[in-house]
């Protein structure tokens, strides 16, 4: 019997991209905060023989070239995370496809492979998205949380669980295009991951990949790098910024890879849309 299919993907940014961090009134004189956190995510994923995504920031292939390397050489999926990691929504239509294509530009360049899929900074879409996206060349969205509405997050848009075409979440988006939401637990509609495993503890992370295995929906599972390594303390960095970041996530990272489900990429859950789904939708993701 096969196993089914689950995606631990990794947003690939370091803790001085934060909007958190950006905001705050100190600064850190640690560079590259979270660069050691890509290698025990690279390593867990190695030992545990899976496959993952990283939407990567793409000015980090402009100063660290041989991470976004070693990410394509061992088999994973390269994606974007926009150039600079700023909110898509307060920048205006000019300044938003170049945050795209830039990094579209410049992580294909470096991995040396096309890089076809996205995810926005804090969940935050810019007004067109989808048809930005493929406007510009890329052929999924993973931007989606289909959780509750959290003051002062995100949330309450939609509640599209599993990979769809994106009209059905969007009915102006293109045909052909897709999106694959990333996980909330069941009934509770909270994140599986990012702070929320932190939050909650990763027993809770796989208590939900296991509810929504039953129901046939492959979990789709996100991390930063910057949430493995100890953080230095900045003032203003929120405290929540810090709760059990360090060797309590590296712990989690490979529990997490130890359950019994096949970890592929975000472009391979993609892909399972079959061709003849990606047709506009009368009915609308949003509620």
């Amino acid at each position: 019997m096969s196993q089914p299919r689950a995606a631990l993907s990794v947003d690939l940014e370091f803790f001085t991209h934060l909007p958190a961090y950006r905001g705050a009134r100190g600064v850190t004189d640690r560079p590259a905060v979270g660069l050691g956190g890509v290698t025990a995510l690279l390593d867990a994923l190695a030992d545990a023989d899976a496959a993952g995504t990283f939407f990567t920031v793409g000015d980090i292939a402009d100063d660290h070239p041989r991470v976004v390397e070693r990410v394509a050489d061992e088999g994973h999926e390269v994606a974007s995370h926009t150039h600079t990691h700023q909110h898509l929504s307060e920048l205006d239509g000019a300044e938003r496809r170049e945050e795209l294509a830039r990094s579209k530009e410049r992580l294909s360049a470096v991995a040396g492979e096309p890089v076809t899929g996205f995810r926005a900074p804090s969940f935050d879409l810019g007004p067109d998205h989808f048809g930005t996206l493929s406007d510009l060349g890329y052929e999924y969205d993973s931007s989606v949380v289909p959780c509750r509405s959290i003051p002062g997050w995100y949330g309450g848009e939609f509640d599209a669980e599993r990979p769809v075409p994106a009209s059905a979440v969007d009915p102006t988006a293109p045909d052909e295009f897709v999106e694959v939401p990333t996980s909330v637990m069941p009934r509770l509609r909270l994140p599986l991951t990012g702070t929320w495993i932190r939050f909650f503890g990763v027993s809770y992370t796989l208590a939900g990949m296991r509810l929504l295995a039953r129901r046939g929906i492959a979990p789709v599972l996100y991390v930063h790098p910057w949430e493995l390594v100890d953080l230095p303390a900045v003032e203003g960095v929120p405290k929540r910024v810090y709760v059990r970041t360090g060797a309590y996530m590296r712990r989690a990272i490979r529990r997490i890879l130890a359950e019994p489900f096949e970890f592929v990429t975000v472009r391979d859950l993609a892909d399972s849309v079959e061709s003849n789904e990606r047709t506009p939708s009368a009915g609308s993701g949003r509620p």
